[in-house]
């Protein structure tokens, strides 16, 4: 779906700061759909072409939550002619609200339109178009009256570019709505009408008193929100906790006429259950670190058991079989120990690789030095995908370390006096639409022609072949590099993370 910012790139020729503007407007404009009862579109004039008609462009559009649309079809992205929308030419060009009445094509007959100049700084950049029923055109209820008042306020806020407010932030799906409740206030803070769900979120904050004619500061209830909104002239978003099982969000909205505040309206929400459910995630994120923490300390608690055994024994195999065991495990124990710092269904494999290198340089045992390099990154990848990648690259480096470098490569064999030249492990990751490709390549003696990790023996490659070709639906090649030494490919499904 094109959105307004790439409307506005391609069909027009409005500045960033203008576009800017635009977007504030439809991040806070719900406010306006829901005291109006109306449906409100938002066309922009297209970049004139020399010989044809101009055009205008709708980029955004919205309905209201408390009264049924008059626009099914989203209109966003299509392009009209001035001449079709003559109002809204008219208001664009005159720099004025122009009211009056189009036939709407569903309904079978005219539907009143309110089309109101978008300016910004000294120059109309855009029309709001207000689309109605004729049975909300005359307010009923002291409700009514109050939002149509209201809207009309902030009318002239737009008309006078002092509405939407520079620098506000973007609504969030927390933002209160108009329904949530609403109360308006003078410019003195008191209060000069609450609507039905404002009064129950009074209810609930333990205020059974009237409000009207009186400062929250008097009904008991945290006013700085208000305070501050009129003295700064800009919105303000805070939480009022009156009972500690009662939480509200308070949205204020100043009203200004020649940028002097004449009142504010205030959108009330209770956030209670949101809050307690936020609460309880956070419990449970604590509890999950928490658990990958204690299996961390328990796997290098088997760790060093399987190291302290091994250093008891006589047999050099036995030795050396608890010490690969050893390592396995401080492989799996890596993983664990970065979900105990943040638990999710995501993992860093970047910090893994990071330890996996390091355990590998601790453990190099050849006369020849051997340097690791790491290119490229995958990305973030699920426990279920990090844990036998972990464990297979860590048994793929040990291998290098272990048999590739044990003696000199030929025709390479330095005199007992030289130094001999480092080996290089090069370990090369990426993560793309073809899925997650791991790369292990050394400059070292290289395989035996007749190997083959089909009929392995070895323990280690058995375990890693059945990670990544059981566990993780993938593929896994070994071969010789070119150039001398080995190559080892792993190559993960899309779908593998």
């Amino acid at each position: 779906m094109t959105t307004p910012a790439e409307l506005a790139l391609t069909c027009t020729d409005l500045t960033q700061p203008e576009l800017a503007h635009l977007q504030r407007l439809l991040g806070s404009w719900s406010v306006l759909a829901d005291l109006s009862f109306s449906d409100l579109l938002l066309a922009v004039p297209t970049t004139s072409i020399p010989g044809e008609e101009p055009e205008l462009v709708v980029i955004g559009q919205i309905r209201p939550n408390n009264r049924p649309t008059l626009l099914e079809q989203d209109l966003v992205g299509q392009t009209v002619l001035r001449s079709g929308w003559a109002l809204a030419a008219a208001a664009l060009e005159r720099g004025e609200v122009v009211r009056g009445a189009v036939h709407h094509p569903l309904i079978g007959e005219s539907v009143p339109v309110e089309n109101v100049p978008v300016r910004f700084g000294d120059s109309v950049i855009a029309v709001m178009v207000r689309v109605y029923s004729r049975a909300v055109a005359t307010p009923i209820s002291m409700y009514e009256k109050n939002y149509f008042d209201v809207f009309g306020r902030l009318l002239q806020m737009i008309c006078a570019a002092e509405f939407p407010f520079p620098e506000e932030d973007v609504g969030t799906e927390e933002t209160p709505r108009v329904g949530d409740g609403f109360v308006l206030v003078d410019a003195d803070g008191r209060v000069e009408f609450a609507s039905p769900n404002a009064i129950n979120a009074f209810h609930r904050m333990g205020v059974y008193s009237t409000p009207e004619g009186h400062k929250l500061t008097e009904l008991g209830i945290e006013a700085s929100a208000v305070q501050w909104a009129l003295a700064a002239r800009h919105p303000v978003v805070e939480e009022v906790e009156r009972r500690p099982d009662v939480i509200v969000l308070v949205q204020c909205i100043p009203l200004l006429e020649n940028r002097v505040p004449t009142g504010a309206v205030i959108l009330m929400r209770d956030v209670t259950d949101v809050r307690r459910l936020d609460r309880l995630l956070l419990s449970k994120d604590a509890a999950i670190r928490e658990v990958h923490h204690r299996v961390k300390n328990n796997l290098q608690t088997i760790s060093s058991l399987l190291s302290l055994q091994a250093r008891r024994l006589d047999s050099a195999d036995g030795k050396a079989a608890l010490y690969e065991a050893e390592r396995r495990v401080r492989s799996i124990a890596v993983v664990h120990e970065i979900l105990s710092r943040d638990p999710g269904d995501q993992v860093p494999f970047g910090e893994i690789v990071g330890s996996l290198v390091r355990m590998a340089e601790d453990s190099v045992v050849s006369t020849r030095p051997v340097e690791f390099s790491v290119e490229g990154d995958v990305g973030e990848v699920t426990a279920d995908v990090a844990t036998p990648l972990a464990v297979a690259l860590a048994e793929i480096l040990q291998n290098a370390v272990e048999h590739a470098f044990d003696r000199p490569a030929s025709g390479a064999g330095p005199s007992a006096s030289s130094t001999p030249s480092p080996g290089h492990v090069r370990l090369t990751l990426s993560n793309g639409r073809k899925g997650i490709s791991a790369t292990v390549r050394d400059d070292g003696r290289g395989l035996d022609p007749a190997f083959d990790i089909e009929r392995t023996t070895s323990l280690g490659l058995s375990i890693v072949r059945d990670l990544v070709v059981s566990q993780l639906g993938g593929s896994i090649t070994m071969g010789a590099a070119e150039g001398g030494g080995t190559l080892v490919e792993i190559r993960l499904p899309p779908d593998a993370h």
